[in-house]
Formats: C-alpha cells, sequence, structure tokens
C-alpha cells in the first residue's frame, strides 16, 4: 500500500536533495531580482496610493504635497540603497543588518535589529498577500467575499514552492516580476507620452470631490506638518524588502558580493523609476481616493457598498481604454500576481535570519536545519503560520495591516547604518594606504548619512503610526527580543551544565546495575525484554508488576512461578488502581538504599503500522517512561515488537511521531497493557 502523506510530499515538494547539491541552488542575478527584490517592486503598486489615502483625510488641497512626498521617498531610498551596497561588500556571510550590529554595536543591539526584522517579515506577507487579493478583487468584484480564503490561499502556495527550493521560487517568480516591470513602464510611458501630447490619461476617480475628514479640517501649522509626514511615513513602504539582498549574499553565485551589489543597483533604479512613474501619472491623471467610500461627493449610489479601485487599477484604465481592455487585465494580473509573489522576498529573508539567529542559540536549533531541498523549511513554515493568522485576524484588510508594517525595517535600517559608522571607523584606524583611507571615509559619509536620515524616518514613523495600530509591532518586537534572550539563557546554561570539566570522574562505572523489566503479562514483547536485560548481566534484575486486579495478578504470579525464568517478581500494592506512582516510587527508592547505583529500568512495547491502531491502544506506559526519565540515575530503555502491521509497512520512517506505542495489549488480554498494570 503506497504511503499516500510520502507521495503528496513529493508532488509538492520534489525529489529530496542531497547536502552536496547545495551548490546547485545558488542564484544567478537574473533569477536573484525577482527573489529578494519583488518586494520593494511590487511596493510602487501601493506606496503612491499610501500617499493619497492619508493626503486626503484634509481633502482635495492637500494633494499638491504629493510631489514633494514621492521626492523625499525616493531620496531616502538612494540612500538606503547606496549603504545596504557597503553593508553587502562589508559583511557578505549573509547576516546583513543583524550581523552588522551584533559585531559593531553589541549583542543586544543586534538583537533589536533581528527582532524588528523577523516582525516585518511577517507583515511582508500579510501585506503584499492582502495588496494583491485587493487587486485581484478591483478587476473582479464578486471575488470581495471571499478575501480571507483568497489571502490564505495564496500563503498556502507560496508556502509549497518555497519549500521546493530557492532556485526553484526564483524560477517560478522571475517572469511575473519582470513582467510586472514591463507592464507597469509601458502604462508609465504610454500615459505621459498621451500628456505631452495633450491627451492626458484621466482617472475615473477624478469626477468626484472629497470631503474632509472632520479631524482633518482647515489644517495649518503643526497639524498640517503632521499630516504631511504621515504622508511621507506611509509612502515610506515602498522600502520594504531593500535589505533583504543583504540577507541573501551566501545565495548568491561567485563573485557573490559583487553579484549581491549589482542587483541592489538594479532594484534601487528600477523601483525608483517606477515609483516616480507611477506618482506622476496619478498626479496627472487626477486620481481621487480615500480610506472611506462616503466621503467621495458624485457617487450618485450607495457608498458604502462602493468598492473604489486601487490607483494602479484606475491608472490602467485611463491609459488603455478602460476596464474591459486588454492593458488593463494585464496591468491588474501582474500586479495581484507580483504583490503576492512580493511575500516571497519574506520567504527567503525570514528563514535565513531565523537560520543564522538559531545557529547563535537566539531561536530553536531546528530553525537551522535545511529540509528535502536544502530550504529551511521549519522557518518557512513558521512564517506561513504567523502571517495566516495575521490575515485570518484583520481579515486580509490592507489599511489595518499597513499601521503595522515598515517600522521594524527602519529599526533596522538606523541601527546596521550606525553599526557600519563604527565599522569604518574601526577600519579607518588600521589602514595607513592613503587611497584605501579615502574610500573608507567616502562609505563612512554614505552611512552616516543613512543613520541620519533613516533615524529620522523611525522617529516619524513611530509617531504617526504608534497610536494606529504600530505599537502592536512594537509590542511583537519587545515579546520576541525577551524571548530570543531566553532561549540563549537555556542553551548557555545547559551548555555549562553539560560540560565535561574531568573527563575520568565522568568515566567512573556505577557501584552496581540493577535492572527492572516491566511486566503486565506474560507474552512475546515481555519474554524479548527479559532476555534483553539479561544480556547486560546487570548485578540484581528483577520483574516488576503493579496490582490493579487482583485476579490478574494472582494468574500472572502462578504463569510466572510455571515459567521458571530464574527472576524474581515483584508485585506493587495499588489500592487506588494507579500505575505511574507505586513504579516511580519503587524506583526511587531503590536509589535511595544505594545512591551509587543505576536502575535501568527496560519497558517491552510494540510498533504499529497504522495510524488508526494508535486510536486504539492507552498510553500509560508513555507517561510513565516520562516520569521515570526525570529520576536521577535510572536509565529507561524501550525494547519494540514489531507487529505484522509495523513491519509490512512500505515506509515505516515516513510514519508521524507518536506511532511508536508503549505498553500494547498482550494476545488473549484484550485491552490489558503493561502500563496498565506495569
Amino acid at each position: 500500500m503506497l504511503n499516500l502523506t510520502g507521495v503528496l510530499k513529493r508532488l509538492v515538494i520534489g525529489r529530496a536533495m542531497r547536502s552536496e547539491e547545495l551548490g546547485e541552488t545558488l542564484l544567478p542575478k537574473r533569477l536573484a531580482l525577482p527573489i529578494f527584490a519583488s518586494d520593494p517592486l511590487s511596493s510602487v503598486a501601493y506606496a503612491t496610493q499610501e500617499i493619497l489615502l492619508v493626503l486626503t483625510l484634509g481633502g482635495l488641497a492637500y494633494l499638491h504635497f504629493t510631489p514633494w512626498i514621492a521626492a523625499a521617498v525616493v531620496a531616502l531610498m538612494t540612500v538606503v540603497v547606496l549603504s545596504y551596497r557597503q553593508v553587502v561588500h562589508a559583511y557578505p556571510s549573509g547576516g546583513g543588518s543583524y550581523e552588522v550590529v551584533s559585531t559593531n554595536l553589541g549583542p543586544s543591539a543586534g538583537l533589536v535589529v533581528a527582532a524588528s526584522l523577523l516582525v516585518d517579515y511577517v507583515m511582508t506577507v500579510a501585506v503584499s498577500v492582502a495588496s494583491g487579493v485587493d487587486n485581484i478583487i478591483s478587476a473582479l468584484p464578486s471575488l470581495a467575499d471571499h478575501r480571507v480564503l483568497l489571502a490564505l490561499g495564496f500563503v498556502a502556495i507560496l508556502t509549497a514552492i518555497n519549500l521546493r527550493g530557492v532556485r526553484e521560487s526564483g524560477r517560478t517568480f522571475a517572469a511575473p516580476t519582470y513582467l510586472f516591470i514591463g507592464g507597469v513602464l509601458i502604462m508609465v510611458g504610454t500615459g505621459l507620452i498621451r500628456y505631452l501630447l495633450g491627451d492626458a490619461p484621466v482617472a475615473e476617480s477624478a469626477a468626484y470631490g472629497i470631503t474632509p475628514d472632520p479631524s482633518e479640517q482647515n489644517l495649518t501649522g503643526l497639524a498640517l506638518l503632521m499630516l504631511v509626514l504621515r504622508a511621507f511615513s506611509s509612502g515610506c513602504t515602498a522600502l520594504t524588502g531593500v535589505e533583504a539582498i543583504s540577507n541573501g549574499v551566501p545565495a548568491f553565485r561567485k563573485p557573490k558580493s559583487k553579484n549581491a551589489a549589482s542587483t541592489m543597483a538594479s532594484m534601487g533604479i528600477i523601483a525608483v523609476v517606477m515609483f516616480v512613474g507611477v506618482t506622476t501619472l496619478a498626479i496627472v491623471s487626477k486620481v481621487h481616493i480615500t480610506a472611506d467610500s462616503c466621503r467621495l461627493t458624485g457617487l450618485g449610489g450607495d457608498c458604502e457598498n462602493f468598492t473604489q479601485k486601487t490607483v494602479i487599477a484606475q491608472l490602467a484604465s485611463s491609459v488603455f481604454g478602460g476596464d474591459n481592455s486588454i492593458g488593463f487585465y494585464f496591468i491588474q494580473a501582474a500586479t495581484a500576481l507580483v504583490l503576492i509573489l512580493a511575500a516571497n522576498t519574506a520567504f527567503n529573508g525570514f528563514p535565513l535570519l531565523s537560520s543564522i539567529l538559531a545557529q547563535h542559540r537566539y531561536l530553536p536549533r531546528q530553525l537551522h536545519n535545511r529540509g528535502d531541498r536544502l530550504a529551511f523549511s521549519n522557518g518557512i513554515l513558521a512564517l506561513a503560520i504567523v502571517a495566516g493568522a495575521l490575515l485570518w485576524t484583520y481579515k486580509a484588510d490592507v489599511t489595518s495591516l499597513i499601521h503595522l508594517y515598515i517600522l521594524g525595517v527602519f529599526t533596522s535600517f538606523t541601527l546596521s547604518q550606525l553599526g557600519m559608522v563604527r565599522h569604518w571607523n574601526r577600519a579607518l584606524r588600521a589602514e595607513p594606504d592613503p587611497a584605501t583611507r579615502r574610500r573608507h571615509q567616502s562609505a563612512r559619509v554614505v552611512n552616516a548619512l543613512g543613520a541620519c536620515v533613516t533615524g529620522l524616518v523611525l522617529v516619524i514613523v513611530l509617531i504617526t503610526k504608534f497610536t494606529e495600530g504600530a505599537w502592536l509591532a512594537v509590542l511583537a518586537a519587545i515579546v520576541l527580543w525577551v524571548m530570543m534572550r531566553g532561549i540563549r539563557r537555556h542553551y548557555d546554561h545547559t551548555s555549562a551544565e553539560l560540560a565535561v570539566e574531568d573527563p575520568r570522574a565522568e568515566l567512573v562505572p556505577p557501584s552496581r546495575v540493577l535492572a527492572v523489566v516491566l511486566v503486565s503479562t506474560i507474552h512475546k514483547p515481555t519474554l524479548r525484554a527479559l532476555s534483553y536485560a539479561r544480556a547486560f548481566k546487570p548485578d540484581q534484575l528483577e520483574a516488576l508488576t503493579v496490582a490493579v486486579d487482583k485476579g490478574e495478578t494472582q494468574d500472572l504470579e502462578r504463569r510466572w512461578q510455571d515459567l521458571d525464568v530464574n527472576v524474581p517478581l515483584k508485585v506493587l500494592a495499588s489500592p487506588y488502581r494507579e500505575i505511574t506512582k507505586p513504579v516511580v516510587e519503587y524506583v526511587k527508592g531503590m536509589r535511595r538504599e544505594s545512591p551509587r547505583d543505576v536502575v535501568a529500568v527496560f519497558i517491552p512495547e510494540y510498533v504499529v503500522g497504522h495510524w488508526w491502531e494508535n486510536l486504539l491502544h492507552n498510553q500509560s506506559a508513555l507517561w510513565l517512561k516520562s516520569r521515570l526519565l526525570f529520576t536521577p540515575g535510572v536509565m529507561v530503555t524501550s525494547v519494540p515488537w514489531q507487529l505484522t502491521s509495523a513491519a509490512h509497512a512500505d515506509h515505516p520512517a515516513a510514519r508521524a511521531p507518536g506511532s511508536v506505542r508503549r505498553g500494547e495489549p498482550a494476545a488473549g488480554h484484550g485491552s490489558d497493557t503493561p502500563a496498565r498494570r506495569v
């Protein structure tokens, strides 16, 4: 009988790869760009929209700030990209901001960056998928009621693709990313050419007015500044994922640093061109969009049930001739697809960073393990579960999720640039060559500027978004930071406790070995356990049972005498029908009488071959074993007996943990088990 789970796993993930094949998974630049840069490239689909949504809180009067805010975002992106090119060359091992900060500012600051980035990677998946679903709904409004289901389905698909390995995901995502880039550039180019020729495209929302939000009317002075700063912080979503390339340097082909830096530059140039183009086209075509449809004037219908198209959808419609044009559907399909695939930046960054943190003992070590396809599968699954929970909780609503976003990115930006400044200071102290010193000084200026600018943006983002939901992201990062510190302390304490100080003292044998075989009845598993215990030639050997049922116990004693095995049978009284407590107390008593002795407990068990067989048997012996493991000086040995179903299983190794059950029924004794009367 075929193992269905194994077959499905191979269909979804593919064949397992040998460790030596890791080199085959390294990426050329053409695949690395869509894998590591899909998030910042795709963010142009909603970064302009986020700026407009904030500015229109005050009505249409404040839209003239749009080009200035966009220019500030472009300047910031340029500084950040140049700064991270320095990181790629200086720290090519793949730690990115975490490694830079840990090395130069200390482990605690490094953990701040790590916690911030892990939270932001989760938000990247949630926001990207939710935004992609929004664009699908813009083209197909009938799907609006299935928003959450669509979002969760896309997360599941992304998870499956990434479990197949980095190179596989790159091949899958390359075409949609390049189609999106090409489609946006064609749309922007066509729209701007029409504008220069006097036939400017007009958005469908251009005729709508916008009623100012009651709390945002007639803004002046500080209130106006805060509105502009809020719009700027929302527009900074265009920078999310910029640092992912610095985390993924080891995944590039050689020369790794050079290829990563080139990819970083390409990503920056393409992202800036697209962002500027989309923003310019939105201004030219007079896109009017607001968070609350009922603040739009001139709708002439039910505002509460009116679904506004996204900015990118309105631009495509106005440039290519309406909602039924081929260009409109192409842009919507490409945008929706690339926004969903933009989550792949996090699906690569999160597992890589988690692996490094696990290697440094700040996260469970399982996150450092590679799966069948040499991807960090546990990290991929963890990211999918948490992001899916967020999408479910917030009903896949971009506006709700966006407030928790980008805070972590600018925390890592700021601290990593400060770390790079210290890195160059240290390098300058040790560098005598004038030409090299000039290069280091130029690099230090770039990173110092980056630290100042991103630090200012971090303060702005924190002030403008904290009360709108960003406090949750801050709280999550703090909890994660505390948790990682606790995990590290646990691993450190464990290592110190297990360290060998005097090997000769640890190798001193015990005075005696006292062996105990747990018995419920006389059957093949019991006799095998008894024979196995004898093979160890212990100083003392006895069988042990618990008297739960008087008649059965007397029958067992009689059969034991008839068996004539020359091993005494010890019967423990249990007036309250307990099993675990009498055995544990008896074993502890053996240890108290002679602390230098070792007690070896042998538990007969049998192995079943089908999952449903596990449901038919109790697991009291499993509880007994877990209790004995906490008793110092006690060694617990399971002696398995494979039933026919287990022996004939096609893939016994593929069964889930727990398919081995301890102390199961003896032939002819119904549901009695060694665990019941052990």
